[in-house]
């Protein structure tokens, strides 16, 4: 007798929008995480909704854009169910390149100080992008309660072992024993070998800090570089990221990389030299061997959902969808071979 019509491992962006598109076709989801939902990754993000990034990889375009259409409806969804505000923090992206992408316009040297005033533009050519950000912090307080509002069993503190195919469902081995399932699957993030095997993903650590800056000269767009950002939410206070470290699972929050990632930030934007640092993390972002997502099915009645990278929070209702309809039978609206996990056995992907 199943446990659930689908069970899912991992308790984050990825898992928690699936699960909610799952449960709205009314099917019974459970949700195990091995620590607190949205704890990892997800609350580490920096929140942009960076669909237009030209440093995206352009095979996840169209994914993207579906993602960004499904936003609002999403929002609405998880505050209408948890009773929490996720507000918009910023619209619009200040991106700077080295060489401008096809038809851009470079913005004048008045027109980027009247968005980002003071901001050192040199070696940079900037242009606008409507992007919209919000505050991971807050989707995190509200997307593990909408959850659960959803009739969704969320069980958190909870590892998922191993998963294999029995009696026409799945059986999983988790710390706190078996549990049957008609289907699996695997949103573990940077943890997802430890499910599956091995698996062409690994964690990027990255240090993240928050620094407040007093006084009247603030900014209320993103401005951002391949180098570093700074993403205004509000009140004066700005994140800042970020770091890509090749690090193991480790999350120790290193001060002198945080120093040189403020000195990054003051650098671009010189009004920081007045900001203090009110909060330091490190966050482990689920990166694969190509920097795309790998979704796919493993087996019969288990799917994987990995590799997001730094584009977890602006990818979970895209990725929830299409992993939907596939679980369905149906056909995905977003063609999802650039994503399989076959693509890491040729020799030109694993080059």
């Amino acid at each position: 007798m199943k446990s659930a019509d689908i069970a899912i491992g991992g308790g984050g962006m990825i898992g928690l929008a699936t699960a909610l598109d799952l449960a709205a076709t009314g099917r019974k989801v459970t949700v195990f995480d091995r620590g607190e939902a949205m704890s990892e990754a997800s609350r580490a993000a920096a929140g942009m909704l960076a669909g237009n990034d030209p440093e995206n990889p352009p095979e996840l375009q169209p994914l993207s854009r579906l993602s960004l259409a499904l936003y609002p409806d999403f929002l609405a969804r998880v505050e209408d169910l948890s009773g929490k505000k996720i507000p918009i923090r910023t619209t619009s992206t200040l991106q700077g390149v080295r060489y401008l992408p096809h038809g851009a316009t470079s913005l004048s040297d008045a027109e980027m100080q009247s968005l980002a005033p003071r901001a050192n533009t040199s070696g940079w050519s900037f242009f606008l992008i409507e992007e919209r950000s919000l505050d991971a912090w807050d989707l995190a307080e509200s997307l593990p309660a909408a959850v659960r509002a959803a009739g969704i069993d969320l069980r958190e503190h909870i590892s998922v072992l191993r998963a294999r195919g029995e009696n026409g469902g799945v059986e999983l081995e988790t710390t706190a024993g078996s549990f049957p399932a008609g289907s699996f699957l695997n949103a573990a993030g940077a943890w997802a070998s430890a499910i599956h095997g091995p698996l062409p993903v690994a964690p990027r650590k990255g240090h993240m800090l928050t620094a407040v800056l007093p006084g009247p000269v603030q900014m209320h767009c993103v401005l951002r570089t391949p180098r570093v950002y700074i993403v205004p939410r509000g009140s004066g206070r700005y994140t800042i990221g970020p770091t890509v470290e090749d690090a193991g699972f480790d999350k120790e929050v290193d001060p002198e990389r945080i120093q040189a990632l403020f000195h990054k930030a003051i650098e671009l934007w010189p009004v920081l030299q007045n900001a203090s640092i009110a909060e330091t993390w490190t966050g482990l972002r689920p990166g694969s061997g190509d920097g795309l997502p790998i979704i796919d099915e493993t087996a019969d009645r288990c799917w994987i959902a990995t590799g997001h990278f730094k584009n977890g929070i602006m990818l979970g209702p895209g990725t929830g969808r299409v992993l939907r309809q596939w679980i369905d039978g149906s056909q995905p609206e977003v063609d999802l071979s650039p994503f399989r996990i076959a693509r890491f056995a040729s020799p030109v992907a694993a080059s």
